[in-house]
């Protein structure tokens, strides 16, 4: 019987209960669900972005979408996990879209999958990207751009033949699915070049599988360093590139010393498409300025200070490091922590260890998360310094109120790690919480 649901709610539920492996099961291919999309009808009438990479993804889509939008085009971007909302997922304009966006495509991709009494199964992740991908292919955009999961070659939304891909860093995650090197991980984020068509690789030192990848399909490689440079100093940078030159920029308005690498990425995205989509310094300008994205290194004002960032893995827990170095002087740090189980948290822990003098361990609502208690043992073994204390708490904002009942005005409170974890702090709505901070 077809599902006739009225809300997105009942639908995400549908789509839970539809595959064995769940909502936060990942089955890589795309045989099941490039066959839906083909029965869909699939396509694109306007330039497709797509960026992949290990960490710099949503901040890269963030960038892309502020500048092409003070440009004057109609953008529409796909990017995934959420933090509170699903709705997050699928931004129309630089706003989240509405549920009603969703629903509609989600019974579409429903009746095509059963389409002909051939029913194909798909995950969460593969039903619940076809339904936004159709959603937005019927927005009228100027341009899409998508934000490629934790592979590439085989991951749902490479189905796309993107009319430029963006591969921001490479490093160690997900290694049980992409395997456990850099040039093994990096020949899965490579998947997603296509013949002919230009490839920005933003990561100084990418695995020579990215570059051999390139040279193999014969896609148009703008590497940094080579093809595009980036320079500057404490004020202002600038960035050069084919037939292309910016200077005098202000740095992006997100917060941290790697944001410059994604915003050169950017540039050079921007540049191989400027016959499709061109642009003015202005609109460069005014996107670095206006861009937001909420839980990378994001300070929210008050005593003490809060940082909210979903660092989750060594490469960007040792950028978080760097940049809360960057910070200066707290008499105290306050770390609140969770994360999935198959994290590798030795080299995090050796990372940021060293700054934090109280940490706040917590549960996570889905079953792949490492309990509160476990990451604490785990935390423990390793730590050499008797002066740091340390709990488990049940979630994120039972580990926040720890962690602000703890600290003083002049102390700084970190919570990082899953999505799940600043996703909890946020569920608040970031006024209210600081409102809350600002009168604790």
């Amino acid at each position: 019987m077809t599902a006739n649901y009225t809300t997105l709610d009942e639908w995400l539920a549908h789509c839970e209960r539809l595959h064995p492996l769940g909502q936060q099961g990942i089955e890589l291919g795309l045989e099941r669900v490039g066959a839906v999309a083909q029965r869909l009808g699939l396509r694109f009438d306007c330039p497709v972005i797509t960026v992949a990479g290990t960490n710099g993804k949503g901040s890269t889509c963030a960038m892309l979408e502020c500048i092409l939008g003070q440009a004057g085009y109609k953008t529409g971007v796909y990017t995934s996990p959420h933090l509170v909302h699903f709705e997050e997922r699928m931004r129309l304009l630089g706003e989240a879209a509405p549920a009603s966006k969703f629903i509609a495509a989600l019974a579409d991709v429903e009746g095509a999958r059963g389409q002909n009494g051939s029913e194909i199964s798909l995950s969460y992740f593969e039903f619940t990207t076809l339904a936004i991908l159709l959603a937005l292919s019927r927005e009228g955009l100027d341009v899409v751009i998508l934000e490629v999961g934790l592979g590439g070659r085989l991951d749902a939304v490479n189905i796309i033949d993107a009319d430029c891909a963006v591969i921001t860093s490479i490093d160690l995650d997900h290694m049980e699915l992409l395997g456990n090197t850099r040039e093994a991980i990096g020949r899965e984020k490579a998947g997603i070049m296509r013949t002919g068509r230009p490839v920005i690789v933003s990561d100084p030192m990418p695995p020579q599988s990215v570059l051999d990848h390139a040279m193999e399909v014969g896609a148009d490689l703008w590497q940094v360093g080579k093809d595009f440079n980036v320079s500057g100093d404490k004020q202002q940078w600038g960035w050069a590139g084919r037939g292309r030159r910016y200077s005098g920029l202000a740095y992006p308005a997100l917060r941290g010393a790697n944001q410059l690498v994604n915003a050169s990425g950017v540039l050079a995205a921007l540049a191989a498409l400027r016959d499709k989509l061109p642009i003015t310094a202005q609109a460069v300008r005014n996107g670095l300025a206006f861009v937001e994205l909420p839980g990378r290194f994001q300070i929210i004002p008050g005593q003490p200070t809060l940082v909210l960032d979903v660092a989750h893995n060594p490469h960007s827990v040792a950028a978080l490091a760097a940049n809360l170095d960057a910070m200066g002087f707290f008499p105290t740090t306050h770390a609140v922590f969770g994360a999935m189980a198959d994290k590798d948290l030795a080299p995090m822990f050796a990372k940021v260890g060293p700054m934090v003098d109280r940490w706040y361990f917590t549960d996570l609502p889905t079953a792949r998360a490492a309990s509160g208690q476990d990451l604490q043992t785990r935390w423990q073994a390793q730590n050499t310094r008797k002066d740091v204390a340390a709990q488990a708490c049940a979630d994120p904002m039972q580990a926040l109120h720890a962690a602000m009942a703890a600290a003083d005005p002049a102390d700084r409170i970190v919570v990082f790690g899953s999505f799940y974890t600043v996703g909890g702090v946020l569920i608040e709505g970031v006024p209210r919480l600081q409102a809350k901070h600002l009168n604790s």
